[in-house]
């Protein structure tokens, strides 16, 4: 696999460097087949990007010679292209990957948590309702990580996506177990809910 361009650094946002650490694994994938890995490995602990966004940064790569691409022949029905990562694009990712003052810290956007925040506009059972789906969903995720984690378990190219994944694993258990506490606090005789029953249901003020 070759590429026309040459390479040439360039500050490149997070997704293009997801990309790109998706083609550094072994092998020649198409964009398709980036999405679906992202969708089984990536958003356990990130986020999966788009499959809008990944042809995106694999057109950017390619222009910086971080990637390349060749198009299947005429043996396959449909004609697919299959990226690859080049040896300037593994440097630069071996220098991103190996900058920790640019990871930063984690940033934590809970939606369920916003709504809560804002429970006092809430219905008490409709807010309830909305903690335990997030429990259901959470439970249906930690199965799909433990699905992903014994997947990656086979590939011996994969020892360190196995980490991210146990990782992933440790975190919806702790996610299990906050929202439980969760559902404990509304319900419980110090709860809010309980406050406001006793305050007749008026909505409570700020101090």
């Amino acid at each position: 696999m070759t590429s026309s361009q040459k390479p040439k650094k360039q500050e490149l946002p997070p997704t293009a460097w997801a990309v790109l650490g998706l083609l550094s694994f072994p092998g020649e994938r198409t964009g398709y087949e980036l999405k679906k890995w992202a969708d089984s490995s990536l958003r356990f602990f990130y986020w999966s990007p788009a499959i809008s966004q990944i042809y995106a940064e694999l057109r950017r790569l390619e222009e910086l010679g971080y990637a390349a691409s060749v198009r299947s022949g005429p043996e396959e029905a449909r004609a697919k292209r299959r990226y690859g990562i080049t040896p300037a694009g593994r440097e630069a990712l071996a220098g991103w990957a190996s900058d920790v003052a640019e990871a930063g810290p984690p940033v934590l956007k809970h939606g369920l948590l916003l709504r809560v925040w804002l429970g006092h506009l809430a219905e008490p059972e409709r807010l309830r309702t909305m903690v335990t789906e997030h429990l259901e969903r959470t439970t249906e995720e930690l199965t799909a990580v433990r699905e992903a984690m014994a997947h990656a378990a086979t590939e011996p190219d994969w020892a360190f996506p196995v980490l991210a994944l146990r990782w992933s694993e440790r975190q919806h258990l702790a996610e299990l177990e906050l929202t439980r506490a969760l559902l404990a606090d509304l319900d419980g005789p110090e709860g809010p809910h309980a406050r406001e029953r006793q305050a007749g249901g008026d909505a409570p003020t700020p101090g």
